[in-house]
């Protein structure tokens, strides 16, 4: 595998493996919202 192979494999690598990791993050801050919702009405006092 030449240079130009591996860095295309690793730039692709390293951007799905980002992309993965902000998907999990997004599931986790949807369960965290359902778990802990957002009270309107006691944040105001």
């Amino acid at each position: 595998m030449g240079n130009l192979e591996f860095g295309l494999t690793m730039i692709v690598v390293g951007m799905g493996g980002t992309m993965i990791v902000l998907g999990l993050f997004a599931v986790l801050m949807a369960l965290l919202k359902k778990v802990f919702p957002n009270r309107e009405d006691e944040a105001a006092e």
